[in-house]
């Protein structure tokens, strides 16, 4: 923990960290279970990454990372057929 940081920014960081991985791995198994009954799923997902986009609005912004990011969650996805 930084000086910049408490103990509660700590802890809200650490319980949106918590939430993110849960969702992911939520989010993860679904797709998983439909590409399997329905193949395309994921060639129409990875036609839709040009939409994506961070929703920040500073200098943390990076429209590409999103992107990135979810093009290596669909790669994983992809060799696991």
């Amino acid at each position: 923990m930084t000086n910049a940081e408490s103990p509660t920014t700590s802890a809200a960081l650490a319980e949106a960290r918590h939430r993110e991985l849960a969702i992911e791995h939520l989010l993860f198994g679904t797709i998983r279970h439909l590409a399997r009954e329905n193949p395309e799923l994921l060639t129409s997902l990875e036609a839709s990454l040009d939409h994506l986009w961070d929703k920040g609005d500073d200098e943390t912004r990076d429209d590409a990372a999103v992107r990135d990011v979810a093009r290596r969650f669909l790669k994983s996805l992809q060799a696991e057929r």
